[in-house]
C-alpha cells in the first residue's frame, strides 16, 4: 500500500506562483469553438457559409461589417488549417504570455491580427482582387514577431527558446506562404509587423509576471 503526504509549504507556494497561460488556452478554446460551430451548421469549405459566420471579405467590409476583421481570426477552412495554428500557438503562446502577461499578451494577439487583417485589407483594395479569408495566421504571427522583439532584448534567449530557432521557424512560415497557393501572405507580414512592434511597446523585463 502506497502513502500519499501532503506537499510542503515551499511546493504549494511555487504551485500558486506557477504562470498559468490561461488568455492563451482560450484563444486556442475560441479558435476550436468557431471551427466547431461552424461545421456543425455546415462546411468550413463552403465560403457562403463562412461569410455568414464571420469570414473576412473586402466588400462587405467597405459596407460597414467591420467586425469581420475581428471574426476571420476565429475561423478557418479546414481541420489542417486549424491545426498547423493552434499547434504553434500552443507552443509560442503560452512562452509570450508568460513574458508580458494575460492582457499585454491579447493586445498584442489581437491587435498584431487586426493590423494583419487591415494589410490584406488593403492589398485587396490596391490590387482589386477580392477573396474570402479567415484563419489565426495573422494572429499567430503577431506572437512570433512580439518573441523576436523579446529575444533581441534578452540577448537571443528566453528558457529553450532562442533566436536563432525562432527566426528559422518565421523565415519558413513566410517562404512557405509565398511558395504555396491560397495564402495570405499580407495577413502574415501584417500581423508579424505589428506583433513586434507591440512587443517591443509593451515588454518590461519588470512587470513581465504581471497580467
Amino acid at each position: 500500500m502506497e502513502e500519499y503526504g501532503y506537499p510542503d509549504e515551499d511546493a504549494i507556494d511555487r504551485m500558486r506562483r506557477q504562470p498559468k497561460h490561461w488568455a492563451n488556452l482560450i484563444i486556442i478554446g475560441m479558435n476550436v469553438l468557431g471551427f466547431a460551430a461552424v461545421e456543425l451548421t455546415g462546411s468550413s469549405m463552403d465560403t457562403e457559409h463562412m461569410l455568414d459566420w464571420g469570414a473576412s471579405w473586402l466588400p462587405y467590409i467597405q459596407e460597414g461589417q467591420v467586425y469581420r476583421l475581428i471574426t476571420s481570426m476565429f475561423l478557418h477552412f479546414d481541420l489542417n488549417h486549424l491545426g498547423n495554428n493552434m499547434l504553434l500557438l500552443l507552443f509560442l503562446g503560452d512562452t509570450l504570455e508568460s513574458q508580458v502577461g494575460k492582457g499585454r499578451y491579447l493586445l498584442i494577439y489581437l491587435g498584431g491580427g487586426l493590423l494583419g487583417n487591415v494589410c490584406s485589407c488593403f492589398y485587396e483594395w490596391h490590387a482589386v482582387d477580392f477573396y474570402v479569408s479567415a484563419g489565426a495566421s495573422g494572429g499567430v504571427f503577431a506572437v512570433m514577431g512580439a518573441l523576436i522583439a523579446i529575444l533581441l532584448r534578452e540577448r537571443g534567449r528566453i528558457g529553450d527558446l532562442t533566436l536563432r530557432r525562432l527566426g528559422l521557424i518565421s523565415l519558413l512560415s513566410i517562404y512557405h506562404g509565398f511558395t504555396a497557393s491560397g495564402v495570405d501572405n499580407y495577413a502574415h507580414l501584417g500581423g508579424f509587423l505589428g506583433g513586434f512592434l507591440l512587443g517591443a511597446f509593451v515588454y518590461r523585463k519588470r512587470n513581465r509576471d504581471q497580467a
